[in-house]
Parts: structure tokens; C-alpha cells; sequence
């Protein structure tokens, strides 16, 4: 009774997976990650998803002298690698193999750590090599719980060890003690390593875009890069970091059950750990050759095979090896080799026996495969997902002698991923020595990282103001607003501190209709206010939008006025008011002298205007003369107002306390109620009026050059108009993104960032928006979306290079927001002291985009104020539309 493989195919009918059936392993395995990068659900599940503290994969430009250490079985490796970046990425390795005699592996963990300590130093004497402190990576393949990347805790030992009060102990202090106890030498140790992380990290030197380490060898496992905002148990949301999935557990909870054989149910009674590892006994080599042997057995015993016979050694355990079911398979020699199989076993088979035989070994190592690639694609799945692209290109690192000895492993499994994942470029590498020289390499990233964080941090130093900095900005503020308002030293002090003319803020009682006109910019409104006071007190508003042509912008005065006169004509024909006679407010967001509230001297054009005959004149005069050329209405301008006091007055209607206006938008400005004696530039000294402090120019002196940075200096130099504004520049939305910009530069001119390349955007003044510092500090965004505005301006970033332009955003906001603190600490402490007082109690009038738009420069600038101020309470109140409404 001979048997056909088709036959054999019906036999092994449940051994068979469908692709419908691998599709369903592959999504319950997802499911499987997915509880176990869960805080609640981690310590039921069964695929562990253990954290590794490995947060970056190499880049190819490490370099230096790395010891590592190997530990998976019973033999143990010394290494040491050599890795140099001179643009040539080389890596030279010298090792040596020491045994663990079988009495170390039962004994106590002191003396296993002793016995390793003793090895190493005889490594270290061999080369000579014992008087340098070098850091050393650990492979040690056992399951671990890892807090820190050089701290691993034994869960439990495997394959044969079994040495005493190790468990539940961290590796890496057991070692440092046998080393301290020596003497002879000491060396850093810097990451405990599994060896599927190894295997990812050797492929990753090699190929930038390696993602994930796979092991398919006596045991299988694998690891991958996951996005830490999924990793409950590790604190931050920040970048990734490469997870040990300790796969070989899948199943233990019962989840493939339906797919488990009566022979898989076998050989888990007769292993060392009934129900522990099930799908690592379905895949790995420790398990593959006892599988088929369990089955030529029950084939045999119901006569389908030999002819009914069994022998002693086929019914032994362990004696058909999984090297057996690699040579079987091989093509041409494979039956031959069958028969000699066979033969040894004590067995006379056929021809038929033989290619049964074959077909058997096909059938468990193609489950084997299509098993690992359903597990593999779910991986690669998630990845592509946390990316959220169309197509991944991702590479494997693969090791283990399932995967590179069995002739026909690694074909079936990548057929298996590309058929599961169709949409997706998967590369595979096999790993050259990924347990040695991955130690190595994750220890070689480590020291990278470490080395770029200092060089990074020192760069950043300066910009991080101190508590008592920024008191001493706060008093130099103090002595330039002195300086400014004191009519001796008025002439030469920077901040120039105008009387705006403006005496009161409102009470609630104001009523009536007004005109408002708005020029700070390229557009230009007219408004119409209706303030109505008693029961239905508030404002009502009315408005409408005009571009400036840049001919006229640049053109005569008379031409920039005349078009302005069109427009309120077009605006009040617009309301059906042509021929009313109204009072008018003008914001002229523009540098003026003022000498009444309804005169403004034009001291100098900023912002792109250039229209002649203007500077040194009066304003409102100009603009009189303009509605007389038209003849068709008369308007009485009552006041020019600054765009800082609008914001004041219009804060002011609200909350009868505010009493000091700042603007933080494209530039930055404050006003505030001063008490006249103190204004000499005006007479009289009986109650208040609004200064327009020009802040901006604060420093332009030289008072705050020791907390300037070469790249305020580099900002300073390119702008406009360099050495003027110099406080503005170092807050403004306008300058944020240069500084932030220039930093960017010099991080990858010493290799900090970018790879060390500088692409042609980078070197573009003005790429960095400010909007893009709001939205790239935004907590909402993920780094995905730091990444695409990074893609966005040309630079192709990494992870990490996202967490660090992040970073450096964070600092140069931080700094712009401490030091507006300071300024308004300055302003509130003058008024308090003006008014005697111990306690004041004031509101702030903001505007300005910075202010309204970036996640945490309000915050931080608040803070700021309570802590430099502590004897004032101080309320934050945005305005809206302090330049119309303000008027």
C-alpha cells in the first residue's frame, strides 16, 4: 500500500494554510500588539511588545571603539569592533569564543558573572587593551524586562540555564559587580541588547531604511520601530523606539487554537514549557524536525508508511533534526538524502516512503514560512500605518539558520508578506553577525546620540535665560524707559517713549457714532463704530477692506492721501451716509512725534512705504488737505492713535483696569498710563497719559549685547535695517523663524542634524514662517506632521530630526516670551511704584498674532511677569480689533 503526496496533502489537510486563513493570523496578531503596547491590557496579553530603550537606528555616521558581549547559549563571545565614519562606513571585528561548562549553567549567578568578568579580562589582556575605558554593548537573548537601555531584568532563564538568584535581578549590575570585584579593569557598560534588536541594528548600518529585526533559528522572534506616542509603558510621546515583541509567545492565550494540530499539541506536552511559546514551536528550528518525525510516526503506525514498520530511533525524541528537513528539501539530492535519512534511522524505505517524506518536510516548513510572513506582514501593516503613507519601503534585517540554511524558507516567506501586503516594497537582509556586532552598533548609536544632545545643548545654552537675566533685562528696562521720558537724556535714549495725547480710558459712559481709519500695512480699512452706552451698552461695527497699490505705496503723498479719501468716500456711499459730518480716529501704525492728540508727525516710513513728502509732516494735516482737493465731505480727525493704544482702548471699554497695551505680532510694541509729571516732554502735571514706549528699539544702545547670540547677530546683520530694533528682533513673529532658521544651519554644519547636508531651502531667508513655529510646537501635532512641514520647506528629515528642529523652536519662543515678560514686569512695577502703591491690581490689552496664535508663548510669557512681578496681579485680555475699535 503505497501512499501519493496527494494523500499525504489530505492527511496533513489542517497543516495546509489558506490565504484566507493567513489573512485572519495576520489581523488577530495585530490585535495581539495592539494589547500589548496598552497600559491596561499589557499584563494579560500574551505578545509582551517589550520596550527596548533603543530610540534610533544607525545613520552611518558613527564611529569609535566598542566592545560587546554575547550571550544566547553555551557558548559565550568577546568582541570588539571598530566602526569609522570617514565617509567609507567600515567596521572591523576581533572575537574570541569562550565555553560555560554545564556545572556554571546550574549554579549561582555570581559565579556565571565571575566566570564572564574573568573572560573578558582575558580578552581585553590579549589585546592589549586593558588600561582604556571603553563602552560595551551586552547581548544577552533571554526574555527581559528593560527600564533603561542599560538596565535588564531577567523575567526568566531558557535554553538550559538555570543558575540561581538571577531571576528577577538586573544583568547589567550583576556584571558591573564581578568587574568592580576584579579591579584589573573597568568599562562602560552602555545598552543590554536583545538579539532581534542586534539583527535590526547590524541591517540598519548597512540600509538606513531597516525598521525591523526578525530571528527564525532554534527560536524565533522579532523586533520594529514604534511610535513612542503608542507605547503606554514608556513616558513621552516624542520619536520611536525599537520594540522586542518576544513573538514566539503568540497563541498562548488560546487565539490559535483553531489553527493548532494534534501534532503541535503533541510536542507542547512533551516540551519543557506545555503552553508556553505555541507559535514559536509551530515556526522555530528546535521544533521542526520533531514535527515531521511525530508525523512519519502516526503514518507509520496506521500504515501508510514503511510498510507499518517503526524503529527504535524514529520513535525517540529529538532524532529527526530539523538540519534533516533543510537537506530533504533540497532540490536534486533531496530524495537521496531522504533515503540515507531514512536508512539511519534504522528504516527500509521506498521510493514512495521517500517522496512522501519530502512532501511532509515541504508541508511543515511551508507553515513555518507562511505562519512567520502573516506575523511579518501585520508588523510592516502597523508601521505603514504609523506613517500614514501609500506605500511603505521598509527593509528587514532577518537571521537565524531556519531562515538562511533551509533551502526554500525565505522564498516562501516573502512570497507570503508581498502577497499580504501587495502595496508595499519590502527589502530582506540577512544579518552578518547581528548578536556581536549589533551590540556594538546599538552602543555606537548611543555614544552618537549622547555626544550630538551635548554638542546640541551647548549650542542652545545661550539662549536659555536665567531668573536673574531676566531681572537684569527687566531694570535695564526700566533705566531706557527713564532714560526716554527725561527731557535732558529724551535726545539720545533708544526707546523714545512718544506722548500719545491720549489722557483717559474709557469708563462705560462713551456714546455716539465715529469714523475710524486703520493704515498699518498693505490694506487699509475704513470703519464705522456705533458705541451705545446704558442697558444696551457695546460696540457695533461696521467695516470694509482696501488695498494699497505698491505704485502708490511708493509713489507721492499727495497720491497715497488722495487714494485714501476715495476709499472713505466709497465707504460712506457704501453705508448710505454720503455728505454726514463725523469724528474720526486714525491708527497710523508708524513711527510719529506727537505733539496734540490730533497732530502726528511722521518721523520715518517703515514697513515698505516710500511715498514722498511725507516724513516730517503732520498727518492729520495732510490728510485735511485731501478731503478738501475732493470737496464732497467734511470729517473732524479728533485723534491719531498708535495701533499699541487702540489695543489699550479697546481692552479698556471691557475692564475699567487696563492701563497698558502690548502688541506681539510681525513686530512688537507697548503703551501704557504714565503719570504726567513724570512725561517732561509735555507740560502739566496733573493726571496721565498714554506713553507709546517704541519698545522695540530696546538695546539698539548696546545694553543687552551679553544676551544677544551670534544668531540674533546673524539675524541682525541680514535684516533691514541692522543694528536698529534690536529687542523686537529678538521677539517678533517677523525675526522667530530666521533665528530658528540660523540655529538649524549651524546644527548642520557640525553634523548635529540633517545628516550633516545642508540643502538649497535651508540656506532660503525668510522658508521658516513663523506659523510654521505655532504649528510645529502645536502639542495636537504628531512629529508625522512635523515631518511633512519639514517635506514642506525641502528638508527631508528623520524622526529624530523633527524632535530636535522641535526642540530648538521651543527654545527660541521660550526666550522671546521670557523676555516680553520682562519688558511688561518693568511697565507694571513703574505704574505700581508711580502710584505708591504695595499692591497693584492691572489689566493688559494684547494683540498680535504671536500672542493669539503660538500654543505656549502666552503662557510662559505670564509666568514670566508672576515671577518678576511678584507685587502685581496682572489679568491678560485679548483684544479684538484694537486698531479699528481702538481708534
Amino acid at each position: 500500500a503505497f501512499i501519493s503526496t496527494f494523500q499525504v496533502d489530505k492527511y496533513l489537510y489542517h497543516m495546509r494554510l489558506s490565504d484566507e486563513t493567513l489573512l485572519e493570523v495576520s489581523q488577530r496578531f495585530e490585535k495581539e500588539m495592539e494589547k500589548g503596547l496598552g497600559a491596561e491590557t499589557n499584563p494579560t496579553a500574551a505578545v509582551k511588545m517589550l520596550p527596548t530603550f533603543v530610540r534610533s537606528t544607525p545613520d552611518g555616521t558613527e564611529s569609535g571603539d566598542f566592545l560587546a558581549l554575547d550571550l544566547g547559549g553555551t557558548n559565550f563571545r568577546v568582541l570588539r569592533v571598530k566602526v569609522s565614519d570617514n565617509g567609507l562606513q567600515k567596521v572591523e571585528m576581533e572575537n574570541q569564543i569562550y565555553a560555560i561548562p554545564e556545572e556554571l549553567m546550574r549554579g549561582s549567578g555570581m559565579q556565571l558573572f565571575d566566570h564572564i568578568a574573568e573572560c573578558l579580562a582575558n580578552f581585553l589582556d590579549k589585546l592589549q587593551i586593558k588600561d582604556k575605558k571603553l563602552p560595551l554593548g551586552f547581548t544577552f537573548s533571554f526574555p527581559c524586562y528593560q527600564t533603561k537601555l542599560d538596565e535588564s531584568i531577567l523575567v526568566t532563564w531558557t535554553k538550559g540555564f538555570k543558575c540561581s538568584s538571577v531571576e528577577g535581578r538586573d544583568v547589567v549590575s550583576l556584571l558591573r559587580k564581578s568587574i568592580k570585584k576584579r579591579g584589573d579593569f573597568d568599562i562602560d557598560i552602555v545598552a543590554v541588547v536583545n538579539d532581534t534588536v542586534g539583527t535590526m541594528m547590524t541591517c540598519g548600518y548597512d540600509d538606513h531604511n531597516c525598521e525591523v529585526g526578525l530571528i527564525v533559528g532554534t527560536g524565533t522572534n522579532a523586533c520594529y520601530m514604534e511610535e513612542m506616542r503608542h507605547i503606554d509603558l514608556v513616558e513621552g510621546d516624542e520619536g520611536r523606539m525599537c520594540i522586542n515583541m518576544e513573538w514566539g509567545a503568540f497563541g498562548d492565550d488560546g487565539v490559535l487554537n483553531d489553527i493548532l494540530t494534534e501534532f503541535d499539541r503533541e510536542i507542547d506536552m512533551g516540551s519543557l514549557n506545555p503552553g508556553k511559546q505555541l507559535f514559536e514551536k509551530m515556526i522555530s528550528g528546535m521544533y521542526m524536525g520533531e514535527l515531521v518525525r511525530l508525523i512519519l510516526v502516526k503514518m507509520a503506525k496506521e500504515g501508510l508508511l514503511f510498510e507499518g514498520r517503526l524503529t527504535p530511533d524514529l520513535l525517540t525524541t529529538g532524532h529527526f533534526e530539523t538540519r534533516f528537513v533543510s537537506a530533504i528539501e533540497k532540490e536534486k539530492e533531496g530524495l537521496q538524502k531522504a533515503h540515507e535519512i531514512l536508512s539511519k534511522l534504522g528504516l527500509e524505505p521506498s521510493h514512495e516512503d521517500c517522496l512522501a517524506t519530502l512532501r511532509i518536510c515541504q508541508v511543515v516548513s511551508t507553515r513555518s514560512a507562511s505562519l512567520c510572513g502573516a506575523t511579518l506582514a501585520a508588523v510592516l501593516r502597523r508601521i505603514k500605518d504609523n506613517k500614514g503613507v501609500e506605500r511603505l519601503r521598509s527593509t528587514v534585517g532577518v537571521d537565524g539558520s531556519v531562515y538562511k540554511k533551509h533551502p526554500h524558507f525565505a522564498r516562501r516567506l516573502h512570497k507570503t508578506v508581498r502577497k499580504l501586503l501587495p502595496d508595499c516594497e519590502i527589502r530582506f537582509i540577512r544579518s552578518e553577525d547581528g548578536s556581536g556586532k549589533g551590540a556594538a552598533m546599538v552602543t555606537a548609536v548611543a555614544y552618537r546620540l549622547a555626544a550630538q544632545h551635548k554638542a546640541r545643548q551647548k549650542i542652545l545654552e545661550p539662549l536659555k535665560l536665567s531668573h536673574e537675566q531676566l531681572l537684569e533685562v527687566k531694570a535695564r528696562m526700566r533705566t531706557e524707559m527713564e532714560k526716554g521720558l527725561g527731557k535732558e537724556t529724551h535726545a539720545e535714549a533708544t526707546m523714545k517713549m512718544l506722548p500719545t495725547y491720549v489722557c483717559s480710558t474709557p469708563d462705560g459712559t462713551e456714546k455716539g457714532d465715529f469714523l475710524a481709519l486703520d493704515l498699518g500695512g498693505t490694506n487699509f480699512r475704513v470703519l464705522l463704530v456705533r458705541v451705545r452706552n446704558g442697558m444696551r451698552r457695546g460696540v457695533e461695527m461696521h467695516n470694509k477692506i482696501y488695498s494699497i497699490p505698491v505704485d502708490i505705496m511708493q509713489g507721492t503723498g499727495e497720491e497715497l492721501f488722495d487714494h485714501i479719501v476715495h476709499c472713505i468716500s466709497d465707504f460712506l456711499e457704501y453705508m448710505g451716509m454720503k455728505g454726514v459730518s463725523l469724528p474720526l480716529g486714525f491708527t497710523f501704525s508708524f513711527p510719529c512725534q506727537q505733539n496734540n492728540l490730533d497732530e502726528g508727525i511722521l518721523l520715518k516710513w517703515t514697513k515698505g512705504f516710500k511715498a514722498t513728502g511725507c516724513e516730517g509732516e503732520d498727518v492729520v494735516g495732510l490728510l485735511k488737505e485731501a478731503i478738501h482737493r475732493r470737496e464732497e465731505f467734511d470729517l473732524d480727525v479728533v485723534a491719531v492713535v498708535n495701533d499699541t493704544v487702540g489695543t489699550m482702548m479697546t481692552c479698556g471699554y471691557e475692564d475699567p483696569y487696563c492701563e497698558v497695551g502690548l502688541i506681539i505680532g510681525t513686530g512688537t510694541n507697548a503703551c501704557y498710563m504714565e503719570e504726567m509729571r513724570n512725561v517732561e516732554l509735555v507740560e502739566g502735571d496733573e493726571g496721565r497719559m498714554c506713553v507709546n514706549t517704541e519698545w522695540g528699539a530696546f538695546g539698539d544702545n548696546g545694553c543687552l549685547d551679553d544676551i544677544q547670540t551670534e544668531f540674533d547677530l546673524a539675524v541682525d546683520e541680514l535684516s533691514l535695517n541692522p543694528g536698529k530694533q534690536r529687542f523686537e528682533k529678538m521677539i517678533s513673529g517677523m525675526y522667530l523663524g530666521e533665528i530658528v532658521r540660523n540655529i538649524l544651519i549651524d546644527f548642520t554644519k557640525k553634523g548635529l542634524l540633517f545628516r550633516g547636508r545642508i540643502s538649497e531651502r535651508l540656506k532660503t531667508r525668510g522658508i521658516f514662517e513663523t506659523k510654521f513655529l505655532s504649528q510645529i510646537e502645536s502639542d495636537r501635532l504628531a512629529l508625522l506632521q512635523v515631518r511633512s512641514i519639514l517635506q514642506h520647506l525641502g528638508l527631508e528629515s528623520t524622526c529624530d530630526d523633527s524632535i530636535i528642529v522641535k526642540e530648538v523652536c521651543t527654545v527660541v519662543a521660550r526666550r522671546a516670551a521670557q523676555l516680553c515678560g520682562a519688558g511688561m514686569a518693568a511697565v507694571v512695577d513703574k505704574i505700581r511704584e508711580n502710584r505708591g502703591l504695595d499692591f497693584l491690581k492691572i489689566t493688559i490689552g494684547v494683540d498680535g498674532t504671536l500672542y493669539k496664535l503660538h500654543p505656549h508663548f502666552s503662557n510662559v510669557m505670564h509666568e514670566t511677569v508672576k515671577q518678576l512681578s511678584p507685587k502685581c496681579e496682572v489679568t491678560f485680555l485679548q483684544s479684538e480689533d484694537g486698531s479699528g475699535t481702538g481708534a
